[in-house]
């Protein structure tokens, strides 16, 4: 993974006036920069750091605080959710239904669309900007291919996460998430609906904040390294669960990867629905099954040599993608310099 853009792939300068953002995978060469964001008398640099990382305090402001507390009043009414406020079991059992719905409308009206909104503040072409573009069959496939073979490793991350000591307010707030997706799963809300709202939503709203907007912001101040890492880094953190820090981090990281190497946002909603998805089927067959349950896939251990396994493995899908992906990036800056 290179420290900062590769100036060899960089495509050739548009001829439309204003000053641009390199992307050799976009079909004009680069997305031009002219939104009001880009007028100011600060560096660029530092206009992008800020905005990136005030973009996700702004949305998680809105999910957390405003959206979806507004979304659940507007379902169950106010003075339902004060009787429960003292018993948060009640609630999670009694209004499972509104609280994922809740949950939900937050991330598209906290997440999503703010995330368009302000890429909005950078370029007229939001679509470029946020890298929303189709990508490679065969990088998809190998984007997919890299999340199986990671699995053993992001579960034995999550064991040695749970060893680091969380303090008790965290590990409580960690416990109300677990708790309502435990909820989820063993509710009547169907299966298409579950994954509806725990996969589909999740995976394409958190993209267009985290890898759509941030990570392009965070590029452009720290490099293509930097902006990859403290994406990913920041994905982890974003979701308040310290006893899947690592994991999270890990997943994030790969998502931010993914996007830069692909030049779009599909392999990372792809792998993020999938992901998602796959941990929404296990939890409800698990759930279902009087032998298992789904709170005991939180414990599964996986042998340290099994996780460095699946690292090697790991490790030569993303030489395959990465290879394949320069590849395709050169071909696509060369396409456009010769139209």
């Amino acid at each position: 993974m290179p420290t900062s853009p590769d100036e060899s792939e960089s495509p050739p300068a548009s001829n439309s006036p204003g000053p641009e953002l390199p992307d050799p995978w976009d079909v004009r060469g680069g997305v031009r920069l002219d939104g009001g964001m880009e007028r100011t008398s600060f560096r660029p640099k530092t206009v992008a750091l800020f905005t990136g990382l005030f973009a996700l305090g702004a949305a998680f402001i809105l999910f957390q605080v405003i959206v979806t507390p507004i979304a659940l009043i507007s379902q169950i009414g106010l003075g339902n959710l004060q009787n429960l406020a003292a018993d948060p079991s009640d609630l999670l059992a009694t209004y499972t239904r509104e609280l994922i719905v809740s949950n939900s409308a937050g991330q598209i009206f906290g997440l999503a669309i703010p995330a368009m909104l302000f890429a909005r503040l950078h370029a007229s072409r939001i679509s470029g900007f946020l890298r929303l573009r189709g990508t490679d069959w065969g990088l998809l496939g190998w984007s997919v291919g890299g999340l199986i073979v990671l699995q053993p490793l992001v579960q034995w991350l999550a064991e040695l996460n749970r060893m680091l000591p969380v303090p008790d307010s965290l590990r409580a707030l960690d416990q109300s998430q677990i708790e309502l997706i435990m909820e989820v799963l063993r509710s009547d809300l169907g299966l298409a609906f579950t994954v509806a709202m725990l996969a589909v939503v999740p995976g394409i709203c958190e993209e267009l904040l985290f890898r759509g907007y941030a990570q392009r912001q965070f590029e452009r101040a720290l490099g293509v390294s930097g902006g990859i890492l403290l994406s990913g880094v920041l994905f982890g953190m974003y979701h308040l669960r310290l006893s899947q820090l690592l994991p999270l981090s890990v997943l994030g990281i790969y998502l931010a990867y993914l996007t830069w190497r692909t030049g779009s946002l599909l392999p990372a909603i792809v792998v993020h629905f999938l992901n998602n998805a796959v941990s929404v089927g296990v939890g409800r067959y698990m759930e279902a099954s009087p032998s298992y349950s789904a709170a005991s896939l939180q414990e599964l251990s996986v042998p340290w040599y099994l996780a460095m396994l699946a690292l090697v493995f790991f490790a030569g899908v993303l030489y395959v993608l990465h290879r394949r992906g320069g590849e395709l990036r050169t071909a696509h800056a060369e396409h456009w310099r010769d139209a």
